[in-house]
């Protein structure tokens, strides 16, 4: 498979031209001679019809999508899907709608301020702020009793923790209604390279936002808008412009050629090199599973380790592994979670399981997580997002209504989303997960 992208600011790198152009760097000193910006021959990544095009064109036919790149990660695809979601609306002469999973990404909240479509959120029994365990039954019942019926069921699949749901049944039953399916797939790129696919393109998804810098060899900001093809055609159309109305116009092309590259990684040899690391990965599961670890995750590729099952908080086998310097995705009470990729090694693997082996079993810490909350509405994230706000320790919030979304990321899950009242339950979760000041709309 041809790399016209990376072979252009190769040949480009190698010419010696005396660059009149941007960056400031010249491509001199510790800056790489790659990043460049939109010279003649480069194409252009908004208005693409050269060696850009050409790249997409590759991912795309590996991935059996229109697909597009992204220099700025997942968050700028998801702002540009529901902008897709929205246009697709307005045109069907609707009010945009969108009925999702609260595991949203804070990049969705952000994009309903944006855009300002509502929201409904889907009813769920997860135990957990970082999945959604929505089911296809709880979509048709959404769906079956909604008055106004959303342009769009928005999920998160796999989620942070690793765990993928019913794609497959809940764009089943999305089809049925006439709605799209717009699939969050951050952490599952890769899942499109499996034996047999579990990519949620082809489990029937009509949107998919793709980090490839996850799970992929790709430097990081590098992702994919998928389309898929039997979605309506005005989706694939307008996606284009649809990130660029979210998108620097700067985009960095050494993530541009670091995307154009993995296209041939893909291409050649990835499924075998996917399904031997995956053969070792659940090995080790099972190794550890034999030593007592109880692991939350249902997708391939993530180790998430239920961790006080094990005797542990999430944060002191974080800790214990730093020693080994074995350094952890994400951690918190609760969880350990580890993400390994084809480009780890045997015996990184090995030097993993050794870390957890020395770790001694305790009796387990029947410490609960917070359940999740679903506040009270009563403003919409654009109407909380657009208001005067303040800064106030979360233990005195009872009561105020939440401005912006406050979490780090990782996970980047929201506790209590913008326009919400939060409750003694909420900042009861504000204090677990160590959020002492947020920013509410001022009275």
């Amino acid at each position: 498979m041809k790399t016209p992208i990376y072979d252009f600011v190769r040949q480009y790198a190698d010419s010696a031209a005396i660059r009149m152009h941007m960056p400031g760097h010249k491509g001199r000193g510790e800056n790489s001679p790659y990043d460049i910006t939109e010279i003649p021959g480069a194409d252009s990544l908004y208005l693409a019809d050269g060696i850009i095009l050409e790249s997409e064109k590759n991912a795309g036919r590996l991935f059996g999508a229109d697909t597009f790149y992204s220099t700025e990660g997942s968050s700028l695809s998801i702002r540009a899907a529901m902008l897709l979601v929205c246009e697709l609306a307005i045109k069907n002469g609707a009010a945009p709608k969108v009925l999702a999973a609260r595991n949203v990404h804070k990049s969705f909240i952000t994009a309903a301020a944006l855009l300002d479509f509502e929201i409904e959120w889907i009813e769920s029994s997860s135990n957990s702020y970082f999945s959604s365990g929505v089911t296809a039954a709880a979509v048709e019942e959404a769906l079956s009793e909604a008055m106004h019926k959303p342009t769009a069921v928005y999920i998160t699949s796999p989620d942070y923790l690793g765990f993928a749901v019913d794609v497959r049944g809940i764009a089943a039953v999305c089809k049925k209604h006439g709605v799209l399916l717009v699939v969050d797939n951050a952490h599952g790129a890769y899942l499109k390279f499996l034996e047999r696919s579990q990519h949620p393109i082809d489990l029937g998804a009509d949107i998919v936002c793709d980090s490839a810098h996850k799970t992929l060899p790709t430097l990081t900001g590098g992702a994919y808008l998928h389309i898929s093809k039997n979605a309506d055609k005005d989706l694939a159309q307008n996606a284009r412009t649809a990130l660029a109305t979210f998108g620097s116009t700067s985009p960095s092309y050494l993530i541009l050629a670091s995307l154009d590259r993995t296209n041939e990684v893909l291409a050649y040899g990835y499924r075998e090199k996917l399904k031997a690391t995956l053969a070792k990965i659940n090995k080790l599961k099972d190794s550890l599973t034999a030593l007592g670890y109880l692991l939350y995750e249902n997708e391939p590729m993530k180790i998430a380790i239920s961790a006080k099952e094990y005797g542990y908080t999430g944060d002191k086998i974080a800790e214990h592994l730093e020693k080994s310097n074995i350094i952890c995705e994400f951690f918190d009470r609760d969880y350990v979670v580890l993400m390994p990729s084809v480009s780890t090694t045997e015996k990184e693997l090995d030097t993993l399981y050794s870390a957890l082996k020395a770790l001694p079993k305790k009796r387990a810490i029947k410490e609960e997580a917070p359940a999740p909350v679903s506040p009270l509405r009563v403003m919409t994230p654009r109407e909380a997002m657009m208001s005067a706000g303040e800064k106030i320790a979360a233990k005195r919030s009872l009561g105020r209504v939440l401005r912006t979304v406050t979490v780090g990321c990782p996970p980047a899950v929201p506790i209590v989303v913008s326009g919400e009242i939060i409750t003694k339950e909420a900042i009861a979760a504000f204090e677990y997960y160590g959020i002492e000041e947020i920013d509410v709309v001022k009275r």
